[in-house]
């Protein structure tokens, strides 16, 4: 049972000209988000403590010295916010330019999107620009990790980690362009702490980890996700009454994830429910 907690005050803040009302300790996002702003985020994450990594969401907070990363930056009384200016514009560009130049962003959701809408050209960098580009890790029939398109947001660490998961088996290692997610020691990811519980995949913000199957019907030319059905029901494998939405293609389930809302799992789940989808 969740006990009741007293009601936080109510601040008011300033976004681009509109005073919005939100609870104390919400973030500068949440305010943008009550005031109907659209504000790009990549790293952030609905049920994760908040990693500033990607930096995309910055904003200019008047009376600030250097732009604030909307997502962990704490709203406060009468705070005068700006999403729009022209310095929160270039530095998203730039940003936009360099993950663009570096990493394979043909899976991350809004990243076209967000790239016109900035003007920024990751092709100015030249066709000699440093990647992270290398083959995709085909290693178990359950999901595949695509390290070309990891931003290296930490999402995945911290839900393996003590935000979740508690398994521990992914961290990051290496330096600079050299750097990307492993497991201890580099070992294979069948001989690693991992449970297979997939809550990484549900976190990742660009596809660098998927489902088997997505991947493979991604290279078939066949996955579309404009045919997909989404299906909320109850995983029938225990008694916790975890909730399950199964993405559904040609009457088949082609991958399942879990809404982030419900106060069961808050996006979690484990190795049964996620992958263990094959008897239906």
């Amino acid at each position: 049972m969740i006990p009741l907690q007293p009601p936080r005050r109510l601040i008011d803040v300033e976004i681009d000209g509109e005073t919005v009302r939100v609870p104390e300790g919400s973030t500068i996002l949440d305010a943008c988000q009550a005031a109907g702003k659209d504000v790009p985020t990549l790293c952030y994450g609905d049920t994760l403590t908040p990693k500033n990594a990607c930096r995309v969401c910055v904003v200019e907070v008047e009376g600030a010295r250097t732009l604030a990363p909307a997502c962990s930056r704490k709203a406060e009384p009468n705070m005068k916010v700006g999403t729009d200016t022209e310095r929160a514009r270039q530095s998203r560009k730039v940003v936009l330019e360099l993950l663009g130049s570096s990493v394979d962003l043909s899976t991350t959701p809004r990243a076209a999107e967000w790239t016109e809408e900035y003007g920024a050209d990751p092709a100015r960098f030249g066709d000699e620009a440093a990647t992270v580009e290398q083959p995709a890790k085909v290693d178990n029939d359950l999901y595949v990790r695509d390290y070309s398109k990891c931003i290296l947001c930490y999402k995945c660490v911290d839900a393996c980690g003590d935000q979740w998961q508690n398994s521990f088996a992914i961290s990051v290692a290496g330096r600079g362009f050299d750097a990307e997610i492993s497991t201890e020691f580099d070992a294979p990811l069948t001989d690693s702490a991992c449970v297979y519980c997939g809550n990484c995949v549900e976190v990742c913000p660009t596809g660098a980890l998927s489902f088997k199957t997505e991947y493979d019907m991604r290279a078939d030319g066949t996955w579309d996700e404009s045919r997909q059905a989404e299906t909320t029901t109850v995983c029938s494998y225990c008694g916790v009454g975890c909730n399950l939405t199964l993405h559904v293609q040609d009457n088949k389930i082609v991958k399942v994830t879990s809404p982030h809302d419900n106060p069961v799992t808050k996006g979690n789940l484990c190795v049964k429910g996620r992958f263990g989808y094959g008897y239906v």
